[in-house]
């Protein structure tokens, strides 16, 4: 089913002027019932305000359904009970050297930031916490302590406490990767259950002003056709996700030609576009939170498609188009994306944009899961999607032929002749590192990150490096095509620290507010740790829910002094 056809078509995202009437009025308007809008819908609740929580999909749960749900929560109650100390300068040192490696001064009173950044990041520190706390006590989101999941930096010097930060959901089974069905439904139940007003099947187009030209409501439509206007006393809070599924943004804003990405296919940026015809500036366009994908799963375009979160296998090593090994396999995800998108001055083109990850009897016997978006699967059901050969030989020349298939997402990627002759080498100049358990080249399994996305593996050699085992001299040798993708973007509107969305002045738009993907992330260019993406989200979505209850209720009639 293609999936227009699930949701009402795009209109302009221009404003209009708020009709004498509306359908509904709430105190408070929250669009997206994700990983932002559930939280903050349940906070603005809370507090004791009216709310409407409108989503344009038929299910809520937005791209946080298919998450893993870990939420990196800086200096949480578990730590302090822990004894683990995580210090405010300290974290946000952590959180700068990554973000903005370009700037970054340690001893600077902004660390070399943007004030608005710097005061993003205080935002998370301060609030990421008292968020999940709240939700933890209210039965919406019952936590876990993950004392023992580092941070994806865990060995940098600025990381003054690399593990602890993480939590996830209390009945996520033992592999953690359910955590965003079981957070989702979770809160989707509290909410239920405290009056939030959930609609579905419901896409905002644009807002509503009133006569002070305050964002006073929404106008939306329903895949039949029917308008509805709802009114918002106090405020509209946005949290619809970034723009991974509309082509145009993607090929103007990011940085680098993915191939597609894992979030919800409902986030086509429609945020960008409302927030711009309402006033608001951009920030951070081209950045994205990167993984790589199954470039035949990306094509195949499945709505319950992951990306590859975690590399399994021991006796497995990805090559290029040349058959030369280009990369450490057991980076973190967000890492390990950047390197399809290197750039060939000599040749005018990206040597590694599909890469091609290969492995033994061995890895898939032992490592085949479908959980992480692995690549190494169960052999039932996936035939599609990987291939095998007897020979390496025979591998190669089925990789030609399935690649072919794939010309026109990739820019016209084939093998080249030696391909085979390469591919040999490499994995040849592999085993012995793997023998040794030292990777010479890429130094695979020395970092604490890399071995925590390891998954499982066959019985390890005595050296010690469990990412490492010699692929066998004998068939059969499988193969999945690799390429880079988003889990979703991060750039669009400015907001402050209490989540408002800024003009081109620096000015709040009165009573618009935005969380999540759908603003500019501070977090440019890093991904801290596990859940960097959700626990800062959960603190922005209750700074945005606690000004928006502060707001004055707005006045929702035209005012006629406007008029004359």
């Amino acid at each position: 089913m293609h999936h227009s056809l699930k949701w009402a078509g795009r209109e302009t995202a221009a404003p209009v002027t708020q009709p004498p009437a509306c359908d509904g009025e709430y105190d408070v308007i929250v669009v997206g019932a994700g990983g932002g809008g559930l939280p903050a819908a349940l906070f603005a609740r809370w507090l004791g305000n009216s709310v409407a929580l409108v989503e344009k999909a038929e299910v809520v749960g937005g791209t946080a359904r298919k998450a893993a749900f870990w939420y990196w929560v800086p200096n949480n109650r578990p730590m302090h009970e822990a004894g683990l100390v995580d210090d405010k300068d300290d974290c946000l040192r952590y959180m700068a050297r990554l973000a903005r490696p370009e700037r970054y001064q340690p001893d600077a009173p902004l660390l070399g930031l943007e004030p608005w950044e710097y005061e993003a990041f205080e935002a998370i520190y301060e609030s990421a916490s008292p968020a999940a706390q709240a939700l933890h006590e209210r039965g919406a989101l019952l936590y876990r302590h993950c004392a023992d999941v580092t941070d994806y930096w865990a060995e940098m010097p600025e990381n003054k406490a690399p593990r602890g930060r993480v939590l996830l959901p209390a009945d996520a089974c033992e592999s953690m990767s359910d955590g965003g069905k079981v957070a989702v439904e979770s809160m989707q139940a509290a909410a239920l259950r405290d009056g939030v007003q959930i609609m579905t099947g419901v896409r905002v187009q644009r807002v509503m002003r009133n006569g002070k030209s305050e964002v006073a409501g929404v106008q939306a439509t329903r895949a039949s056709g029917e308008t509805l206007t709802l009114g918002a006393r106090k405020a509209v809070i946005f949290a619809t996700g970034g723009f991974t599924h509309d082509p145009a943004l993607r090929a103007n804003f990011l940085h680098a030609p993915f191939v597609g990405g894992c979030a919800a296919r409902s986030n086509e940026g429609d945020f960008v576009r409302i927030a711009s015809a309402a006033g608001a500036q951009l920030r951070n366009m081209n950045y994205a939170w990167m993984c790589p994908v199954a470039l035949e799963r990306v094509a195949a375009g499945g709505d319950d498609f992951t990306g590859t979160f975690s590399v399994g296998g021991d006796s497995m090593l990805w090559v290029n188009k040349t058959g030369q090994r280009v990369v450490n396999e057991k980076l973190a995800y967000n890492e390990i994306a950047q390197t399809f998108f290197e750039w060939d001055p000599q040749r005018a083109e990206y040597p590694n944009f599909v890469q091609v990850a290969i492995w033994d009897q061995r890895s898939q016997q032992h490592s085949a899961s479908t959980e992480y978006g692995r690549l190494i699967r169960p052999s039932a059901g996936n035939e599609a999607f990987e291939l095998r050969g007897e020979t390496l030989d025979e591998l190669s020349d089925a990789i030609r032929e399935r690649l072919q298939k794939y010309a026109h997402l990739t820019g016209n990627a084939q093998l080249s002749d030696d391909f085979a002759t390469n591919l040999r080498a490499s994995i040849a100049r592999f085993n012995t590192f793997a023998r040794e358990g030292k990777d010479h080249d890429f130094r695979r399994g020395e970092r604490l990150v890399e071995r925590m996305f390891n998954g499982p593996t066959g019985e390890p050699l005595e050296h010690g490096n469990p990412t490492l085992y010699p692929l066998s001299d004998t068939g059969p040798y499988y193969a999945a095509l690799v390429a880079g993708g988003t889990l979703d973007t991060k750039g669009g509107p400015l907001t402050n620290a209490s989540a408002q969305v800024l003009d081109d002045l620096g000015v709040p738009i009165p009573g618009l507010y935005g969380v999540g993907n759908c603003v500019a992330s501070a977090s440019a260019r890093a991904y801290w740790a596990g859940g960097g993406t959700l626990g800062p989200i959960i603190a922005f979505a209750w700074r945005a829910a606690h000004a928006a209850h502060d707001e004055i209720i707005k006045q929702t009639a035209p005012a006629e002094a406007a008029l004359g």
